[in-house]
């Protein structure tokens, strides 16, 4: 088949693949030819990107994927899609971002009038499937994938306080909340060490973070290794024993889905789309956002019962396989060959 993806595909140094530049790379593997924009960073240059390759390469594609965001790039596969249709050109939607469902609420008509424009849609968790069913009511549900044979399982039973937090450093995911579990355990868990993994988003958070760890006296409890690579991304989580995503906002992230295929315990904010993901004493353990006592508690409980440390760890790991490209990949190319067919 011949494709266009329309999304975010920034590429460059210091910039790892994101989950739709892996679904375009794993076409190409399987043998489709397949186009994407935009790389552009400024986004205005990016929409005119998005724009000039439909109408330039309008021969050398059969049907569009356009990624739907919240906020302006809302706007923007908005326009992207009124250009494939002055073309005659079929495409598909994918949902993204744990924001849409807000965004969704105060422009009612105009996301039921883009996504009912589409051949499918389609969305990455059951979370955004089900909260813009309101909108559409046939929403597809294709999971982001990963390989899991790159990612070790080690089941958890007497588990380290070796803990890891693998996000961007930004307020949405709240990692000021991180510092505050450490300083309610340390003096029980004098061993204790975070690892804060990833990069700076420039909006104070990981400065405030920094701060906060200093000023709790957990300079030696909590280390800041910065942005990895994605090959690093195993290896680093095989480290650590427990996972704790202290997230305001989030939809399904990869991260979680990582430490999962690792079998690492779990204890994370009980927002947006993380308890369509995650089983409260199944796979996970599940607290309020924002709430230091209680994230604190269910490190301890990890901490001090192996038998539940051993069920989430080998649940999350049986959960995560779901996920892997071998299931995923055949779902994408039928729908792909659904929309292509007359």
């Amino acid at each position: 088949m011949n494709l266009l993806l329309i999304g975010n595909h920034f590429a460059g140094p210091g910039r790892n693949q994101n989950a739709w530049q892996d679904i375009a790379q794993h076409l190409r593997q399987a043998g489709h030819c397949v186009l994407t924009a935009s790389s552009k960073p400024n986004k205005y240059i990016r929409l005119l990107d998005m724009l000039s390759t439909i109408f330039l390469h309008q021969n050398q594609y059969q049907i569009a994927e356009v990624d739907v965001f919240s906020g302006q790039a809302f706007y923007w596969a908005e326009a992207s899609c009124a250009a494939l249709r002055a073309l005659e050109k079929k495409y598909i939607l994918t949902l993204r971002g744990g924001e849409l469902p807000s965004f969704a609420r105060h422009r009612q008509k105009r996301v039921r009038r883009l996504l009912n424009s589409a051949e499918a849609v389609t969305a990455p968790s059951r979370y955004l499937a089900e909260m813009m069913r309101p909108y559409r009511s046939d929403i597809r549900l294709l999971p982001n994938p990963i390989e899991i044979s790159a990612y070790p399982f080690q089941q958890r039973k007497y588990v380290r306080a070796t803990l890891i937090w693998l996000r961007a450093f930004h307020a949405i995911y709240n990692p000021t909340l991180a510092p505050k579990v450490i300083e309610l355990l340390a003096p029980d868990f004098p061993e204790i060490h975070l690892s804060m993994v990833g990069p700076d988003k420039g909006d104070g958070s990981l400065l405030a973070v920094k701060r906060s760890s200093a000023q709790l006296s957990l300079t030696q409890c909590i280390s800041f290794p910065g942005a990895i690579p994605k090959s690093q991304v195993p290896k680093t989580l095989g480290e650590a024993d427990i996972f704790i995503n202290t997230t305001n906002i989030d939809n399904t992230p990869i991260s979680v889905i990582e430490a999962m295929s690792c079998g690492l315990c779990i204890v994370s904010t009980n927002v947006g789309g993380i308890p369509f993901l995650l089983q409260d004493g199944v796979d996970a353990l599940l607290v309020p956002p924002d709430d230091p006592v209680e994230m604190a508690k269910g490190v301890r409980r990890i901490l001090t019962e192996p038998a539940l440390a051993a069920r989430l760890s080998w649940n999350a790991r049986q959960k995560a396989e779901h996920f892997d490209w071998s299931l995923i990949l055949p779902m994408w190319e039928q729908i792909f060959s659904k929309g292509i067919r007359p």
